[in-house]
């Protein structure tokens, strides 16, 4: 997917009134992402991403992720947004279920691996039972 095509799909998900609230979620929400996921998987889903979201993801990645889940995500989302956490909600969907279309279903499947539940409904994916 090219970042234009993946900036009207989160604009259009998120219902933004414009293209700079959308890259703002995206920038806002790929790099709290980043930092969530392990540096070789980031360096991963940063290969099948189009740039500059796959810096993103690229910078914020560490050796040693943070582990939290879904509602600790949306807050700190909130808290770097400095948004409502409906607000941070909407975010986290528009551009993670995006980034679940954008990459390979293996991609995609490896990623969800190293989350615990909740994150496969951001990402767009139903979860496993």
């Amino acid at each position: 997917m090219k970042y234009d095509e993946f900036v009207a799909k989160v604009q259009d998900r998120g219902k933004y009134d414009d293209r700079r609230q959308s890259e703002r979620a995206m920038t806002d929400v790929l790099q709290l992402f980043g930092q969530r996921i392990t540096a070789g998987e980031a360096e991963d889903l940063a290969s099948q991403l189009p740039d500059p979201l796959g810096e993103v993801v690229l910078r914020s990645r560490s050796d040693t992720p943070e582990s939290f889940g879904v509602t600790e995500f949306l807050r700190r989302l909130a808290r770097q947004e400095g948004a409502s956490p409906e607000s941070a909600e909407k975010d986290a969907k528009a551009v993670l279920s995006t980034l679940g279309q954008a990459v390979s279903g293996g991609e995609l499947n490896q990623v969800i691996s190293q989350l615990p539940s909740g994150y496969a409904a951001l990402l767009g994916k139903p979860e496993l039972t």
